[in-house]
């Protein structure tokens, strides 16, 4: 089959021709290895000229609003759209590529699937006229994958008795594999005798990353060589706390040896709407390293965790996230079940796409 991924060039402010990654590269890229013909567009709001690359069989091809505008940047995606003549458009992303994917899909008489990793109406609450538009995209799908479970049975609260939401897990890439300790602290700088915890998500205090600090304080009084190590852009009053190394942002191909140098990795999300049905993509690559793992108990994060409650801890509970983390230190070892790969994931999709295609 020929299938058309829409999705934003950027998603998680990443680049996606700079440095492919995640859900919106690998589903694709797997697909294509199926054998089946895949082009992405991508689409921009930097001021970028159009342009076009190739990846592991797969074209993208990048048009930015901001250069071409609202209506030459829908001209330009549509003529792709018929030039490529897929079975499928499959938006992807966020709220904004429901509508779009479904504009293009009637545009060339294709299929239309809506692919969801977070619930997109916890982004901008505010904007009810695109939840309105993205509710209804959601209800002219033939096909809509998230996932997880959670966020599959809020989506099909707008399909009003459509076919269910299938789930497609989310997963770690390829380069997220376990590497020697010794051997990847000495690459980082990391002190090689001392415990280490580590945080490598966003800072954000509404999803509740405070604690950790908390928590970190209370570890310290129980084992004072323990050290925190953190990653990207915290605030100063975290990277100044005593104990804490800031590794500030690191290459892609470094953060698998972030995760294999640690002692345990810590996952937090808040209980909002977002964290509700948020499916971390720091959790799987923290799971796809076999890294002992502490994380705020979610029902998404449980169902990733596949329930393992040595590995949860309440969301807000500085103590009892301080106690989760002694523990895991004098654990030492991963005893959840392996993370889903991508190759995984892709054979679901392929199998739902071909089935709502009959």
């Amino acid at each position: 089959m020929k299938f058309l991924f829409v999705t934003k060039r950027s998603p998680q402010q990443r680049d996606l021709l700079a440095r492919p990654y995640g859900r919106f590269y690998n589903l694709p890229v797997e697909l294509a290895r199926r054998g089946h013909e895949v082009r992405v567009l991508l689409c921009s709001h930097h001021h970028l000229l159009s342009e076009r690359r190739a990846f592991e069989g797969v074209e993208c091809i990048s048009h930015d609003i901001r250069f071409l505008g609202p209506i030459g940047l829908r001209d330009y995606l549509c003529k792709e759209a018929l030039v490529f003549a897929p079975d499928w458009v499959i938006g992807c992303s966020d709220a904004w590529y429901g509508p779009l994917a479904k504009h293009l899909a009637r545009k060339v008489h294709a299929c239309l699937a809506l692919d969801a990793y977070d619930d997109y109406e916890a982004y901008m609450p505010w904007n009810w006229p695109l939840h309105l538009a993205w509710r209804d995209s959601l209800r002219a799908a033939d096909l809509v994958t998230a996932a997880g479970p959670q966020l599959a049975q809020l989506l099909d609260r707008h399909r009003h008795g459509r076919a269910p939401t299938i789930v497609v897990p989310m997963a770690a890439d390829a380069v997220f594999t376990p590497n020697d300790k010794a051997e990847s602290r000495i690459a980082l700088g990391l002190p090689d005798g001392a415990p280490l915890v580590g945080y490598t998500g966003s800072w954000a205090r509404n999803r509740g990353t405070d604690t950790l600090l908390e928590a970190f304080e209370l570890v310290r009084q129980q084992h004072p060589s323990v050290r925190l190590v953190l990653t990207g852009k915290p605030p100063r009053y975290a990277t100044t706390q005593p104990g804490v190394i800031a590794l500030g942002y690191v290459a892609d191909m470094q953060l698998p040896l972030v995760l294999s140098s640690l002692n345990v990795a810590c996952v937090i999300t808040a209980n909002s709407r977002f964290g509700r049905f948020s499916y971390p993509s720091k959790l799987c690559e923290a799971m796809a390293c076999r890294i002992p793992v502490v994380a705020s108990d979610s029902e998404p994060v449980r169902w990733m965790l596949k329930d393992d409650a040595q590995s949860l801890v309440p969301q807000g509970s500085a103590t009892e996230l301080a106690a989760r983390i002694v523990d895991q230190l004098s654990e030492g070892a991963a005893n959840y079940p392996p993370p889903p790969s991508w190759a995984d994931s892709a054979a679901i999709l392929e199998e739902a796409l071909r089935c709502s295609a009959q």
